[in-house]
């Protein structure tokens, strides 16, 4: 169906922070499937596990004990501060059963209103709730009317504490770096407080680490950063190196509100999906990969602010680790389209911020090789701009 806008590109396969085309052509990766291939394109260690686990099991269901999913479950316990795990298949679905359990908290503690807020620029989702808890018009436009229970209120804005303050919510739910809404970070005092406002008034605190999970902005987990303890995570995307599983994490407190046939999914951690993702977190929490993270990151973000000083029509670099936007005068899709040429992936986030998103397994050289290609992508948009 006509749901994409499609690039000119046919991609055949990948390896590492490449892909080749159709034609045999070699492209540098920098959108990592959106965030999804943290590992790079068929990372060997989870491709061996993958080829195992086809030749003994797919796919039961849930209404049987999974030794993967069990060892995966216990794996992301114990890297975190979440006490239980709920297995799915993307980051929609991750979200969705986070509404879900926030509204059933609300039912089983008999709140009056289950609500949650939500913040402006956010993306939480395509399905319809995930949609009604989205942020943004553009999301909602053309499937009116929306599930009700959310209110969405100014990101990094200290009025919208006070309005939480007098709401008194059943949950926030918010990024602590908006990707899709133009890769904007959320400030450190503003959480801090956000955090205390609601312990204080027992308010479940709901963090989208969706696409800033799995080591993408130097932890394993954003929140880490931020030294809160959230009630409930959602995770998807880096999970399974490319591999579809998405998963909500909760305190066991609030993981209780979930009775047996709340909820449920068919192919929600299936062998396959649990044997990706037990792999890939165990690479990715290793303490020698996020320091290589941390290193590979900084020397991008090094590299970048220098074009800064070159290139007057980026305004500002923002992100974090290896989620990094570019706020431009100008349309951000012309600098994706030009790239292309150039044989280099990159991503847009909104209008004017153009995205990057490389692999977290990339090297200097492919560092190098980035500069190299995305200097002359901007050399050539600051021409035609000023034909």
């Amino acid at each position: 169906m006509n749901t994409y806008s499609r690039l000119p590109l046919s991609i055949q396969k990948g390896k590492g922070a490449y892909v080749w085309s159709d034609k045999n052509e070699a492209y540098l990766d920098f959108t990592s499937g959106i965030a999804t291939c943290n590992l790079g394109h068929c990372p060997p260690e989870v491709q061996k596990a993958l080829e195992q686990q086809l030749s003994n099991l797919w796919h039961t269901s849930n209404l049987y004990h999974l030794p993967k999913q069990e060892e995966l479950a216990r794996l992301l316990v114990e890297k975190s501060c979440f006490d239980q795990v709920f297995f799915c298949n993307s980051g929609a679905e991750a979200n969705e059963a986070a509404i879900k359990l926030v509204r059933a908290f609300a039912n089983n503690n008999h709140k009056k209103h289950a609500s949650i807020v939500t913040f402006q620029q956010s993306f939480h989702g395509r399905t319809l709730a995930t949609v009604a808890a989205t942020g943004q018009e553009k999301i909602k436009s053309g499937f009116e009317p929306m599930p009700e229970g959310f209110i969405h209120l100014p990101y990094n804005d200290y009025q919208s504490l006070q309005t939480i303050r007098e709401l008194e919510p059943t949950a926030v739910m918010l990024e602590l770096l908006q990707g899709e809404g133009g890769v904007v970070r959320a400030d450190p005092d503003w959480v801090k407080e956000l955090s205390s406002t609601c312990k204080e008034k027992e308010i479940l605190l709901v963090v989208d680490e969706v696409q800033t999970g799995m080591g993408r902005t130097g932890s394993l987990f954003l929140y880490e950063q931020y030294n809160v303890e959230p009630d409930i995570m959602t995770l998807a995307k880096g999970l399974g190196s490319g591999f579809p599983i998405g998963a909500m994490l909760a305190k066991e407190e609030v993981a209780a509100a979930f009775k047996s046939g709340m909820h449920g999914s068919t192919f929600g951690g299936n062998p396959l999906a649990c044997t990706a993702g037990i792999e890939t977190l165990n690479i990715i929490s290793e303490e020698s990969f996020l320091k290589n993270v941390a290193e590979q990151s900084q020397l991008l973000h090094t590299e970048l602010e220098s074009l800064l000083d070159d290139f007057s029509f980026i305004k500002e670099k923002r992100g974090k680790g290896m989620l990094i936007g570019l706020e431009i005068n100008g349309n951000a899709i012309d600098i994706v389209k030009m790239a292309l040429e150039e044989k280099l992936l990159l991503l847009s986030a909104g209008p004017n911020v153009v995205r990057l998103l490389p692999p977290l397994t990339i090297t200097q050289e492919d560092v190098v090789t980035f500069v190299q290609k995305f200097t002359k992508v901007l050399q050539q948009y600051m021409e035609v701009e000023h034909e």
